[in-house]
C-alpha cells in the first residue's frame, strides 16, 4: 500500500480523495481490466462496502476519477492571441491524460456530461468561437482536434509506445530485409520521437483551421 495513504487512514476516516487516489495506484498497477472494487479495498486496508458508501458503483468511481482529471485542466484567458491558447489546451489533455496512463484509454472514449466536464467541453468550444470560427466551425473543429488526441493519447498510453500487439514478430535482421521502410521509420520514434511527432501534427492542424477561418470570414 502506498504510504501516503497509510498515513491518511492512520490519521481519519475513508474520504472520497484518498479513494480516488487509491483507485488510479490500483488501475496503474493492474490495468483497467485487472481493476476491481476488491483490489482497491485492499490497498485502502477497508471492506468493499466502506467505498460505496462514498461511490455506489464502480462507474460512479469512474467518473469521479474523470472529473478530478479534467477539473485540473488549465483553461487559458483572452490574454493570448488564439493559436496559443489551443494549443495551450491540447497540451494540457494531452499531460492529464498521460500522468495516469492505464486509465488515459477510459478517459479519451469517455462521453463527458458530468458538470465539470461539460465546464471544460464548453470552455474549450468557447475559445474557437472566440478565436472567430462561427458556432458551425467551433463544433466541427473542436471535434477534428478531438480526433487527434484521441488519436495520439492512445497510441502513446496504449499503443505502439507499449511496443508490439503481435504473438507472431519479427527480428530487426528480418525487418531490415523485409520491412525497410517500416525499420527506417522506427528511428524516429525514440526518445523524444513522440513529442515531435505531436509538435508536427498539431502545428498541421492548427494552420488548416486558421486557412478555414480566414476563408470562412473572407466569404
Amino acid at each position: 500500500m502506498d504510504s501516503s495513504i497509510k498515513k491518511k487512514r492512520a490519521r481519519g476516516r475513508l474520504s472520497r480523495e484518498m479513494i480516488e487516489d487509491a483507485a488510479f495506484e490500483v488501475i496503474e498497477k493492474e490495468g483497467l481490466s485487472g481493476f476491481s472494487m476488491r483490489k482497491l479495498a485492499a490497498v485502502l486496508g477497508c471492506e468493499a462496502m466502506s467505498i460505496y458508501h462514498h461511490f455506489p458503483s464502480q462507474a460512479h468511481l469512474y467518473e469521479a476519477l474523470v472529473d478530478r482529471q479534467v477539473s485540473g485542466m488549465v483553461i487559458p484567458d483572452d490574454s493570448m492571441p488564439w493559436r496559443d491558447r489551443i494549443r495551450m489546451v491540447m497540451h494540457e489533455f494531452r499531460r492529464v491524460a498521460k500522468e495516469h496512463p492505464a486509465f488515459a484509454p477510459f478517459l479519451v472514449v469517455y462521453r463527458m456530461n458530468s458538470p465539470p466536464c461539460l465546464a471544460m467541453l464548453n470552455g474549450v468550444i468557447g475559445l474557437f468561437e472566440a478565436g472567430g470560427f462561427g458556432p458551425e466551425l467551433s463544433a466541427r473543429l473542436f471535434r477534428t482536434a478531438s480526433y487527434y488526441l484521441m488519436g495520439a493519447i492512445l497510441d502513446e498510453t496504449a499503443g505502439y509506445a507499449k511496443g508490439p500487439s503481435a504473438v507472431t514478430t519479427v527480428d530487426d535482421e528480418q525487418l531490415a530485409k523485409d520491412f525497410p521502410s517500416v525499420m527506417a521509420a522506427g528511428t524516429y520514434f525514440g526518445t523524444g520521437g513522440f513529442d515531435k511527432t505531436f509538435e508536427l501534427g498539431l502545428d498541421m492542424l492548427l494552420d488548416e483551421m486558421e486557412r478555414l477561418r480566414d476563408s470562412a470570414n473572407a466569404g
